[in-house]
């Protein structure tokens, strides 16, 4: 029984509901943790202290943690047009984070260039270099989503910035959808601080695969889950799925799939 000891979240966004009810119908299907979006759900520069107070509230009555906060750009941290702007969200994210009680914001790093030393990794390094520094000092950080790259090149980027600047959020279907191959975790599994709990399928035909159920695709959980374990993995395993028909018969059938590992 693998997943007897893991948690389980839910992101917030894939029930499609408002956010208050949302929280209900997580802590319904018994969810431990729910991850929030910091633009569509829960805007930093429109919650203050007395909001707070509130939705620390309504979680608490519900036994309910924040596993994570997604803040997501268009576009990458080595692209400087209104980089400025996205570093300062990015840090108004993980300040939102923290006075929610995660650790965790979510993004993806953006275009990594293969040539380690091109002008754009550097921008890239720098950036995340800077998030890390202030991430030390605001007590949570960002953990940057697999998918977009091979994990050897993200693992890399990583490895090359200082001591724990940022880490990685697993996301297994993003990686099977993009074509990308889960064989090279071992390379990343010490940074991991978030699995996003998703599935996918490949399509070569057209280039690019298919999310689906989780279960129904080519996601190993019970490596995943052995894999992370040995790397000493503390965070949650988030159920993602924005595409499903009937969202909470889909979110709970995903968590029976985990807890029966």
């Amino acid at each position: 029984m693998v997943g007897m000891g893991i948690r389980i979240g839910v992101q917030l966004s894939g029930l499609r509901l408002p956010f208050r009810r949302a929280l209900a119908v997580a802590s319904e299907l018994g969810a431990q943790s729910v991850e929030i979006c910091a633009q569509t759900e829960l805007r930093p520069n429109e919650v203050d202290s007395t909001g707070l107070r509130q939705i620390r509230k309504w979680l608490e009555d519900l036994n309910l943690r924040v596993s994570a906060v997604r803040f997501s750009t268009r576009r990458g941290y080595e692209s400087t047009d209104e980089l400025d702007r996205r570093i300062e969200g990015t840090k108004n994210a993980m300040k939102l984070a923290y006075d929610l009680g995660a650790r965790v914001v979510v993004n993806n790093a953006g275009l990594i260039d293969p040539t380690p030393d091109s002008p754009s990794r550097e921008i890239l390094r720098n950036v995340l270099a800077d998030l890390g520094h202030y991430s030390q000092h605001i007590g949570a950080f960002l953990a940057l989503e697999t998918g977009a790259e091979p994990l050897s090149t993200l693992g890399e980027l990583i490895d090359s910035l200082p001591n724990g600047s940022v880490g990685v959020t697993l996301n297994p279907g993003n990686l099977i959808v993009q074509g990308y191959s889960l064989d090279d975790l071992n390379l990343v599994a010490k940074h991991v601080m978030l699995v996003h709990a998703k599935d996918g399928v490949p399509d070569r035909a057209r280039g690019r695969g298919t999310q689906v159920p989780l279960g129904h695709g080519l996601a190993e959980f019970p490596r995943i889950i052995a894999n992370l374990e040995e790397h000493r993995f503390q965070g949650d395993y988030v159920i993602e799925r924005d595409l499903a028909a009937d969202p909470t018969s889909e979110f709970r059938a995903a968590m029976n799939f985990l807890r029966h590992l």
